[in-house]
């Protein structure tokens, strides 16, 4: 595909981020796929003008995550802990 950039274009650092609505919160901290319509203070809004080249990739849903997550690290090394704060930041459901 012409103009196409894959993620092995240059450096990349894969992450697996856990919690509450982690998905939704993540996109929100993203901005939205066209950098131009994302707000000031995300990182496609700070930091990219293309979409094909908007410098960051998100899941859509935890279940896309899964599958994503999997390409990029084995089940041994994605550790999950709790913060000693969890319990003061989050109410109990």
């Amino acid at each position: 595909m012409d103009g196409c950039v894959d993620m092995g274009s240059g450096p990349v650092c894969a992450m697996v981020w856990e919690g509450r609505d982690v998905v939704k919160t993540g996109r929100s901290i993203l901005g939205a796929t066209n950098p131009l319509a994302s707000a000031p203070g995300t990182i496609r809004g700070d930091f990219a003008i293309d979409v094909g080249r908007n410098v960051c990739h998100g899941s859509d849903a935890v279940e896309s995550a899964q599958k994503e997550i999997a390409l990029w690290f084995g089940k041994d090394e994605v550790q999950s802990w709790k913060q000693a704060s969890f319990d003061w930041i989050y109410e109990k459901p």
